[in-house]
């Protein structure tokens, strides 16, 4: 009987979640960074299985070489979701290739060890860690941090990102328990640990980038000043808050932004001539709620609308009120009014 270690299904299963987003159309797929990171997740659990699995040592220099890739490019894929369209003063945004050779270094570094007999390992448990912790820092934003995300799926794709973050911080911290059991213990734990671990942080960083939202293309260049949006929740609201929120209210009512599903932070930023910031500070201090729960109560409003005075199926109307999927429009449409569509429906309609 042929044995198939569990990486090589974890492997197949990752492979059908590349698959399905490569399949999507050009404005709905993910940006390059999280393709590339899930086929590297691809190829890295199936080295896994055929070292642990199989034995087979000789798949180890490229499984160290592969792993080195994959923290710096968790922080490219998800740096495109808060990525600027433009630098002060007007300048286009550097080149993504050139922005991502610094992080070369980390792959640089352990290739070079591997040749000279440095210690790899350690150089992967810092880089792992030091992303890690990068990237929670960047989490700290929340959902709004994440400008270029359609602000329908911002909290998931927020979600994803503190996945990842801690599924980096967690192989960190096994790799210095393995280390030191190999140091000063038997070592009779340490491949099965490896095997089973490395699978489960491989699968977890896998299907955190197959969870991200495309990012829309861009329209036009951000206002000078434009930056990352900072948590301000804490604050109370100044009048120029009051004067944001009400412009952005009167563009949501008028011309029912809302109904885009692609709506984003960069664009509303652009429809009201400000930086990303402003108006998510003005959103959080005004409303007491991010810019995701802000526009999607007003999609909620619309949906509400439409089960009262039409008979059109409860999907429909999702996607009329601006929600990309139904499974987001169920979870914001409870959030909203404490119960479900159809339920709301039979309680109005009657």
């Amino acid at each position: 009987m042929i044995f198939l270690p569990v990486p090589f299904f974890v492997s197949f299963l990752l492979m059908t979640f590349l698959l399905r987003m490569v399949r999507l159309e050009d404005e709905r797929r993910p940006a390059l960074p999280f393709l590339v990171l899930l086929g590297l997740m691809v190829v890295q659990v199936l080295l896994v299985g055929l070292r642990w699995g199989y034995g087979i040592s000789a798949v180890m220099p490229l499984m160290a070489s592969l792993a080195s890739f994959v923290p710096p490019l968790s922080w490219l894929a998800f740096s495109t979701l808060s990525q600027k369209e433009a630098q002060p003063g007007g300048q286009a945004a550097a080149a993504p290739w050139r922005a991502g050779l610094p992080h070369l270094a980390l792959p640089v570094c352990v290739v070079v060890m591997m040749v000279a007999g440095g210690p790899v390992d350690a150089a992967l448990i810092l880089g792992f860690a030091g992303y890690g912790l990068a990237l929670l820092w960047k989490s700290r934003l929340g959902p709004d941090g994440l400008t270029a995300s359609r602000l329908d799926g911002a909290l998931r794709s927020w979600r994803s990102m503190q996945i990842s973050a801690l599924t980096l911080i967690g192989s960190a911290l096994s790799d210095i328990a393995i280390s030191l059991d190999l140091a000063f213990g038997t070592g009779r734990m340490a491949p099965a640990i490896v095997s089973g671990f490395s699978t489960l942080v491989l699968f977890a960083l896998g299907y955190a980038a197959s969870r991200m939202d495309a990012i829309p293309q861009p329209e036009a260049s951000v206002p000078q000043g434009q930056t990352e949006v900072e948590d301000s929740t804490a604050r109370a609201a100044t009048g120029e808050d009051a004067a944001i929120a009400a412009r952005l209210e009167e563009l949501m009512v008028e011309k029912q932004l809302f109904r885009d599903p692609d709506l984003n932070l960069a664009r509303l930023s652009r429809r009201l001539g400000l930086p990303a910031r402003a108006v998510s500070n003005a959103v959080n201090r005004a409303h007491g709620m991010s810019v995701s729960q802000y526009v999607n109560n007003h999609r909620v409003q619309e949906a509400c609308r439409l089960l009262q005075t039409t008979q059109l199926p409860i999907t429909h109307i999702a996607f009329e009120a601006g929600f990309m999927t139904k499974s987001n429009f169920n979870r914001e449409f409870l959030r909203v009014t404490a119960m479900s569509p159809s339920r709301w429906r039979l309680q109005h309609t009657t």
